[in-house]
């Protein structure tokens, strides 16, 4: 009897630290706005209104978001593309990012977002572009496939610059691809950017 509740307790006492460590890894997105600073611990406002603590890496990179031209979107350009599934199995974006050229490459693929309900996100390379009513009608190829994606005109074209700490102070608009949750339910980030001007990031 003892063997058993001793094998019980060991077995209860793994799956509580498992299920610890997997909250621990827990990775999440961040929209908001920096509304305090305190070293390298910034406070958000999420865009649901919750506060949120994050704490910065020592190395922590960080990029600025800055507008940009659907013209300078062309052939051979690496982009990513927030957009919603179309009847016709075209996606209509919701906004464009370009990368530079180091980060081509960057999460290629196509796959479920969550900037909007049922919205997707397409990292490809542009094989072309051609001229539509009503907008840009964009072909991007990435290794499982490729997606037609209409760019209206008043979809946010954005890009990537090298970023500071230094910009990331009250007020600055920022945007976090992968926050790790801790336990004492603070997150940790390795990488943020930061849009320049105002700008809200859009992905």
């Amino acid at each position: 009897m003892r063997t058993r509740l001793s094998a019980g307790l060991t077995i209860a006492v793994m799956l509580a630290s498992t299920v610890a460590f997997a909250q621990q890894l827990q990775n999440v997105r961040v929209r908001g706005e920096i509304i305090g600073v305190d070293g390298s611990m910034l406070t958000v406002k999420a865009r649901d209104g919750a506060e949120l603590r994050i704490r910065l890496a020592d190395n922590v990179g960080v990029s600025g978001i800055v507008r940009t031209q659907l013209s300078e979107i062309k052939p051979g350009s690496y982009i990513g593309v927030s957009a919603m599934p179309q009847p016709d199995g075209s996606q209509r974006a919701l906004h464009v990012h370009i990368f530079p050229e180091p980060m081509r490459g960057t999460a290629e693929g196509h796959f479920p977002w969550d900037v909007r309900a049922g919205s997707t996100m397409t990292n490809a390379t542009v094989a072309e572009t051609v001229a539509a009513v009503g907008g840009q009608t964009v072909t991007v190829k990435y290794k499982d496939g490729e997606k037609k994606v209409i760019v209206p005109p008043e979809t946010p074209i954005v890009t990537y610059l090298p970023g500071d700490k230094s910009e990331l102070k009250p007020g600055a608009k920022i945007f976090i691809v992968t926050a790790q949750k801790q336990p004492d339910g603070t997150l940790s980030a390795a990488r943020i950017s930061v849009g320049r001007d105002g700008l809200t990031p859009p992905m």
